[in-house]
């Protein structure tokens, strides 16, 4: 039996965790000024942050078009595989709709709502990596991963309200008040939507200190197979001390594993956001 695991560019797994496991990524779009590149293919998280300097406004994102899908799940069909496909949650791009459109031409073809975003759904794609090289159907890894999806905890702190102003999520007022009080929000993902939560106060590197002991500190609920940082543009200092503050808390984790955020998820969180995620036991 031959299951090929596809997920699209939103997943944030990096080069070698895709070619390690075999992954086949469907990239988003990026337009800058109504030229449409291809996440992770023709355009960068660098290619935002110049553009978004060099014009004061943010380039455009959307979905994997049906179109692109048909093409794609054709291609692994006519090779004898079985599909699943995991994509960026329903509630935050229009990619789900597109993929279930087209799987309806294919038998054994299996669309997964990961109701999350980045590596919250990279943690589904990755399981389902590792099912499919084990032998498993198609069938059986969709309902996995489907069952997955309320264990995943993904949450992020965000520097700077810049870009979520820009692309018109936040008010003038709040991205001033932020600013001036030097608040740094956190943002989780929870049924498949991005809630704003605690606000922390101070430098991003003491918030980003507090915020991994809030989140990992008393918990006994919490999946140490693997954690993954994901972040933009963050120094490799803070990284550092990101993973000592992990290993310190929770001396038992297997694996902890960091990630850059593609062009798709930078557009809408800017330089300077990092989270910590891991599934629930």
């Amino acid at each position: 039996m031959k299951v090929k695991v596809l997920s699209d560019s939103t997943c944030d797994l990096s080069p070698e965790l895709i070619k390690k496991y075999d992954i086949g990524i469907m990239p988003l779009y990026v337009s800058y000024d109504d030229v449409f590149k291809r996440d992770g293919v023709d355009t960068s998280p660098e290619d935002i942050y110049d553009f978004v300097e060099r014009t004061g406004t943010l380039p455009k994102t959307s979905a994997v078009n049906i179109a692109d899908y048909r093409d794609e799940f054709e291609k692994w069909h006519q090779q004898g595989y079985q599909i699943v496909h995991i994509n960026i949650g329903s509630g935050f791009s229009s990619t789900h709709h597109n993929a279930v459109q087209a799987a309806e031409s294919f038998e054994n073809c299996f669309v997964v709502d990961s109701q999350n975003l980045s590596t919250g759904q990279g943690f589904l794609v990755m399981q389902a990596a590792e099912m499919a090289a084990q032998g498993c159907s198609a069938a059986e890894i969709a309902k996995v991963c489907t069952d997955m999806t309320e264990r995943v905890e993904a949450s992020f702190i965000i520097n700077s309200l810049d870009y979520l102003y820009k692309g018109g999520r936040c008010s003038a007022l709040s991205k001033f008040g932020a600013n001036l009080l030097h608040l740094k929000p956190c943002i989780e993902v929870q049924n498949g939507v991005m809630v704003p939560k605690k606000k922390y106060r101070g430098s991003f590197e003491n918030v980003i200190q507090q915020y991994v002991r809030d989140k990992l500190l008393d918990r006994n609920d919490i999946d140490l197979r693997r954690i993954f940082i994901t972040h933009t543009a963050c120094s490799g200092e803070l990284l550092a001390s990101v993973q000592n503050t992990i290993h310190m808390i929770a001396p038992n984790v297997q694996e902890i594993i960091e990630t850059t955020a593609g062009a798709t998820v930078t557009t809408h969180c800017g330089p300077n956001t990092l989270g910590v995620l891991f599934l629930r036991r």
